[in-house]
């Protein structure tokens, strides 16, 4: 089994909303994709507490897959792309690490 985590940073405010908001927002698009995408055999989210030190994420992102072909098929499935793109301008940062189970 392959375990895909993912940590990201938030700007203070973008898109016309503050960083809670787009946390909450991509939270729940996140939560959503594995009713849409078979490969995900469990995924969780967590939002980083508000008085956490300055330089710690925002929102962390675990999920497994079968295998690194499920997780391939997972990171190019258009609902995956579609969170990336709605993320891609609210993000400050990313970081991930996949490793076997």
């Amino acid at each position: 089994m392959i375990r895909h985590v993912v940590m990201f940073r938030f700007l203070e405010e973008a898109q016309g909303r503050s960083r809670r908001e787009n946390v909450l927002a991509t939270r729940a698009m996140l939560d959503a994709l594995p009713a849409k995408i078979p490969q995900i055999l469990r995924s969780e989210t967590y939002i980083g507490d508000e008085g956490a030190a300055e330089g710690n994420c925002h929102l962390l992102l675990i999920s497994d897959f079968a295998d690194e072909k499920a997780l391939e098929e997972y990171l190019v499935h258009p609902d995956h792309k579609a969170v990336g793109a709605f993320m891609r301008p609210l993000r400050e940062s990313r970081a991930a690490c996949d490793f076997t189970v």
